[in-house]
């Protein structure tokens, strides 16, 4: 008989809203941030409602957003990601080397990424979060790691808050 620990997927399943152009920006992304001493976090749903592509977290509690554009028509499509800032220290674009920086604001930091890994074109400025905002996305962070963890292990025991 096989137990079941052997049954429980490490990954999610794609929800399938990404392209696989973002899902490899994502995975460099990703990568980069573990690097630079964040862990991160895909699809994190925000206060306002909106769903961050990605948010990174330090040991110092400070927080980054990673916002992933596949296209030059997905970064004009989308004007929604200025919200982002009030949930953030940091904003940033990620985006394959095929797409040219000068389509994206002066005023955010810009990452160029593939499926393997990622750099650092341009730091973002710095915009520090009020101390409420940041304890409320803190937990937002942990609350969403631990879900992800506990559906890992009890795939049918948790569902969304």
């Amino acid at each position: 008989m096989e137990s079941q620990a052997r049954q429980v997927t490490l990954m999610p399943p794609p929800d399938r809203r990404q392209s696989e152009t973002a899902l490899a920006i994502a995975r460099g992304t990703a990568r980069l941030l573990w690097s630079l001493g964040f862990s991160s976090i895909s699809e994190l749903p925000l206060p306002s409602g909106r769903r961050a592509d990605l948010v990174a977290l330090n040991e110092h509690g400070e927080i980054w957003i990673v916002e992933i554009k596949s296209s030059v028509e997905d970064l004009r499509a989308d004007q929604k990601w200025e919200e982002y800032r009030a949930h953030c220290d940091r904003l940033f674009f990620a985006f394959t080397q095929d797409l040219p920086c000068e389509i994206f604001p002066a005023d955010t930091g810009l990452i160029v990424a593939d499926a393997y890994g990622a750099h650092m074109h341009c730091e973002a400025p710095e915009h520090r979060l009020p101390a409420p905002t940041r304890k409320l996305m803190t937990v937002r962070f942990a609350r969403a790691a631990a879900q992800r963890i506990n559906r890992l292990t009890d795939p049918q025991g948790h569902g969304e808050f």
